[in-house]
């Protein structure tokens, strides 16, 4: 895992940090009443850990994903197998590239960004899946310099979205209260609710004061490892409701 993809060098991870990192993640998700499974690790895959970015899962059916980084494109094939044996429908990209990071799932529709992961013909191919599970895609363009669209954002409630301030006015949010991260806290955006709990890095601790302020359970855990891979607290689970 510490030899996974970095767009740019904050230094090399703590394997033993970054695992307890990992395990007090796993065990915040049971605490929060999820019921986790785990796969098998792999050796040869060592981003395979953020489980995010390789399929989208719905309670309608998954999409298996297509990456446009080599060193990651043999990912989709360690949990294909589960979805399939989980999933009524399993649908798969085939045109284009699409990276799950880049994909925000929203009352109003699912919001999937163009990025340096995500291309404009993976996009339309994932509207038109969307589409066949009755959900509604919608494109939108993400800001230079942000890896994925997810890195920026992330969906509060039903009505409310996290987001730093170079993200806060695309128009896809218009419609929606916006709790904006402070300028030295961009990474706290990259957060995600587990039921009655939001999940944020712990060292955020004014973007906590802004979530406790607008009456949000937070659990604050450590990601400063998991974050020298270019990942956050969003990539590590797949999560749907039953």
């Amino acid at each position: 895992m510490v030899n996974g993809l970095r767009e740019k060098d904050s230094g090399w991870p703590c394997f033993e940090s970054l695992f307890q990192e990992h395990q007090d993640y796993v065990a915040a998700l049971e605490k929060n009443g999820v019921s986790v499974c785990r796969l098998p690790p792999s050796l040869k895959w060592p981003d395979s850990v953020f489980v995010e970015d390789p399929v989208l899962v719905f309670s309608q059916g998954s999409i298996l994903l297509r990456s446009i980084m080599e060193e990651r494109s043999g990912e989709v094939d360690l949990i294909a197998p589960f979805l399939y044996s989980t999933f009524p429908q399993v649908l798969e990209i085939d045109q284009g590239y699409v990276d799950g990071g880049d994909v925000l799932w929203t009352p109003n529709g699912v919001i999937i960004g163009i990025s340096s992961r995500t291309t404009h013909e993976g996009a339309e191919n994932l509207v038109k899946h969307l589409f066949n599970l009755g959900l509604n895609g919608i494109i939108t363009e993400t800001p230079t310099g942000v890896l994925h669209l997810k890195s920026d954002c992330s969906l509060l409630d039903e009505k409310t979205i996290f987001v730093t301030p170079r993200l806060a006015g695309a128009k896809v949010f218009q419609n929606f209260k916006k709790i904006i991260t402070p300028e030295t806290e961009y990474a706290a955006a990259n957060s995600i609710r587990v039921n009655s709990s939001v999940f944020v890095n712990d060292d955020c601790e004014r973007s906590i004061s802004l979530l406790k302020q607008s009456n949000f359970q937070v659990t604050a855990l450590s990601s400063k490892q998991i974050r020298k891979l270019d990942a956050g607290l969003s990539c590590m689970s797949l999560r749907w409701f039953q």
